[in-house]
C-alpha cells in the first residue's frame, strides 16, 4: 500500500508540474496571430484556434485552465492580436477582459489604398515598421501576392494592443479580403465576364465608387456586366478619376474623357487594371450576382439613387431631366 500511495503522490506531482509547465510556457510564433472570436464560439473551438496558431502549446490543457479559473463562460466576442509570446494565463485574462483592452482604427470602404496607408500612419499607438520602406517591401512583408496594392484590403474596424506592429494590421485586411472573395467567387452567378477573382474585386471596386444609393449596387453592376458582354466601353467617370491620381480637381473636363490613359474606360474598353478602391462586401456581392437587366446606362438623380435605361434615347432623356434640367 505505502508503494501504490507513492506512486499516487508522484503522479499528482507529475500532473501538478505539467500544469505548471503549461502555465509558464510562451510558444513561439514568428508573426502576429490575429483570432476573431465570434458571439456563441465554444471554448473548445476557441481552444483549438488558440493552438494551431501557436498562442498556445495545447488545447486541451488550455480549456482545463479555463474550466478551473471558471472563465469557460466568460470569453468576449471580438477581434483579438497576440504579437509577443504570451503565457496561458495572459491570453485567458485577454479573451475575458475583450475589446475593452484594444484600440481600434477602422478602414472606411470605398477608400484607396493610398488613404489606408496614411491613416495607419496617424494612429500614434502602433508600432511603424513600414513609413520608410518601398511598397514593394510593405506588399510582401504583408504577404500580398500581386505587384499593386489597391482593392486587396478589406475596410473593416481592425482591433489592436498598443504598441502593435502596423504590418500586422495590413495582414489581416489582406487576409480577411482573400477569404472574403475566395468565398464569394465560389458562390458567383454562372457567366459572369471575369476570368479570375481579381478581375471580379476590379467590377466591385467600380460598383462601390459609383454608387450614391446601395440598393442601386446590383443594377450598377448589371450595367457594367451587361456593357462588358456586348463589347461596349465602361465608360466610368470613377476609373478616369483614379487614373488622374492626386491632382484631380473635382472637375471632371472633356480633355480627361479623351486622355489616353490605362484607367481611362471611355477610351479603351474592357476593365481597368486594377481595382481603383477598397470596395465593400455589398460592392463584392453586386460584382458576384449583378441584378438580370438588360440595362446599358444610368445617370445621377441628384438625390443618390441612379435612373437606369437600356437605350442611348432613353439615357438622354434621362440626363436632359436630371443633369441638365430640361
Amino acid at each position: 500500500m505505502a508503494i501504490v500511495a507513492r506512486i499516487a503522490a508522484l503522479l499528482v506531482l507529475a500532473s501538478l508540474a505539467g500544469v505548471a509547465a503549461f502555465l509558464l510556457y510562451a510558444p513561439e510564433h514568428e508573426q502576429p496571430v490575429a483570432l476573431d472570436v465570434r458571439s456563441g464560439a465554444n471554448v473548445r473551438s476557441i481552444a483549438r484556434q488558440l493552438a494551431d496558431q501557436r498562442v498556445i502549446v495545447a488545447a486541451e490543457p488550455f480549456i482545463w485552465l479555463m474550466r478551473i479559473a471558471r472563465k469557460d463562460g466568460a470569453i468576449k466576442a471580438g477581434s483579438y492580436e497576440f504579437e509577443a509570446p504570451l503565457q496561458p494565463l495572459t491570453v485567458l485574462e485577454m479573451l475575458t477582459a475583450g475589446d475593452d483592452t484594444q484600440l481600434a482604427v477602422t478602414i472606411v470602404e470605398g477608400w484607396t489604398f493610398e488613404q489606408m496607408r496614411r491613416t495607419l500612419a496617424g494612429v500614434g499607438e502602433l508600432r511603424h515598421t513600414t513609413d520608410s520602406g518601398t511598397m514593394t517591401d510593405l506588399l510582401a512583408r504583408a504577404g500580398v501576392r500581386e505587384t499593386h496594392p489597391e482593392g486587396l484590403f478589406s475596410p473593416d474596424t481592425y482591433h489592436f494592443a498598443p504598441g502593435s506592429a502596423d504590418i500586422a494590421i495590413y495582414r489581416r485586411a489582406y487576409r480577411a479580403m482573400q477569404a472574403r472573395l475566395e468565398e464569394m467567387w465560389a458562390g458567383r452567378d454562372a457567366d459572369l465576364p471575369y476570368a479570375t477573382p481579381y478581375e471580379a474585386l476590379i467590377m466591385a471596386s467600380i460598383v462601390e465608387k459609383e454608387t450614391g444609393r446601395k440598393s442601386d449596387r446590383k443594377q450598377i453592376a448589371s450595367v457594367f456586366v451587361n456593357r462588358l458582354r456586348l463589347g461596349m466601353k465602361l465608360q466610368a467617370d470613377p476609373t478616369v478619376i483614379y487614373g488622374i491620381g492626386p491632382t484631380f480637381d473635382g472637375n471632371l473636363r472633356k480633355r480627361d474623357l479623351e486622355a489616353d490613359t490605362p484607367y481611362n474606360t471611355y477610351v479603351r474598353a474592357g476593365l481597368p487594371p486594377t481595382p481603383i478602391a477598397l470596395p465593400s462586401a455589398a460592392s463584392i456581392d453586386a460584382a458576384m450576382h449583378p441584378d438580370p437587366t438588360r440595362y446599358l446606362y444610368f445617370v445621377a438623380r441628384g438625390d443618390g439613387s441612379s435612373h437606369f435605361s437600356t437605350s442611348l434615347d432613353e439615357h438622354n432623356r434621362a440626363v436632359n431631366k436630371y443633369q441638365r434640367g430640361h
